[in-house]
Parts: C-alpha cells; structure tokens; sequence
C-alpha cells in the first residue's frame, strides 16, 4: 500500500498544476506519468525533478538523449524501481532501441555491481592481503554486448558512483577519458544518474 498517494491533476494547483503542464509538454504527452504524480505531493521536489530532469535526462547535452535514457535504463533497474524502468525501455525504443539492448544495459549494470562489491570489500578491508589475491569472478559481459565501449563505461560510472565504490569509479573515468569521453560528458553522466536515484528514492520511501 502507497504512504503517498499521487497527486491526481485534477487535484493540482498552483505551482504543481503549471508544472504538470510543463510535463506534458516536455513529454508530448496528454497526461503526466504516475511519478510525477507522486512527487507532486511536494511541490519544491517535483520542480527540483522536473528541472533536473529535463536539462539532465530527458534532453540532448553533454550526451545524447538515447545514452541518457541508457544511464536512466541502469540506474532504475539498479534501485529495481519497475515504472521507471519501464519509461526508460520505452524511451530507448522511441530512440531506435530494441529489447536487446535493454537486456543488454541490464546485464552491464548487474555486472558492475558485482565487481563494485568486490572492489569496495578490497578498499574496505583494511588489509593488503586482498589487494594480491585474484579477483576470480568471470565479468566477460563488458566485452560482448552490443554497446560501444564508451555507452559501457557511463553505465559503469553511473553504477559505480552510485555504490561508493571508489577504486571502480575512478578506474573507469580514466578508461573513459582515455576513450574521448570528455570531463563535462562524464559529470552529466553522474548527474543523470543522480536525478534518476532521486526519483528511485522517493518512489520506494512513498511506497509507490
């Protein structure tokens, strides 16, 4: 059972009802999605995403619209919030995408985690004993998607940072700056990430 009930936008006002609008706009969509509707219970969250989100995720930046919605895809499926990884595979499909690729950035980002947990136990130990041990788990998925080396190096980061998992972060900007993945395309990935953990997190708080 939802703690927070959506915000119907019958029922807006105000701030809210102008920003449901803006939305719809953004999306070319007749109605808002059922998270807006939620974060409209908080008028100053819901602009705070909305602004986010639109500069951040849903428009052309520093990265293309199809590798944010790829950034979107891993960091929804990462927290295991379904309705926005469902926006995302639906976004990525209007992009071009198919269920391939989706299945595709699911597996980079499961996989990074695996070895953000790894990496973190390393820096976290307190002993150098593991630093000389082997790392032994297979992580072939990097290599043998139909990503690009560079869309899986961003998922890599998002996912990373997103797990205060330092030694990986920091490994894989230097694998991406060294592949010409410049310094701002690499802070608009951390902030499209950002901003979709901010949802994720207020949807499962509310109990969405």
């Amino acid at each position: 059972m939802s703690r927070i009930a959506p915000l119907p936008e019958a029922d807006a006002d105000g701030k809210t009802e102008r920003t449901y609008g803006r939305i719809r706009e953004m999306l070319g969509a007749e109605t808002v999605p059922e998270p807006f509707l939620t974060y409209g219970r908080v008028d100053a969250f819901l602009q705070d995403f909305y602004m986010n989100f639109k500069k951040f995720v849903y428009e052309d930046g520093q990265l293309d619209a199809r590798t944010k919605a790829v950034i979107g895809l891993a960091v929804s499926g990462h927290y295991a919030v379904g309705i926005w990884s469902d926006f995302f595979s639906d976004r990525l499909k209007s992009l071009g995408g198919d269920d391939q690729l989706i299945a595709d950035v699911l597996a980079v980002a499961s996989t990074n985690a695996m070895y953000n947990a790894f990496f973190k136990f390393r820096d976290l130990s307190g002993s150098d004993v593991f630093g000389g041990m082997s790392v032994g788990l297979r992580a072939h998925t990097f290599m043998n998607t139909s990503l690009d080396e560079k869309t899986v190096e961003l998922i890599n980061i998002a996912i990373s940072d997103l797990n205060a998992c330092k030694p990986c972060t920091s490994g894989h900007v230097e694998k991406a700056r060294q592949l010409g993945v410049s310094d701002e395309a690499l802070l608009e990935t951390v902030q499209c990430a950002a901003t979709i953990a901010a949802g994720c997190a207020f949807l499962k708080a509310a109990g969405a």
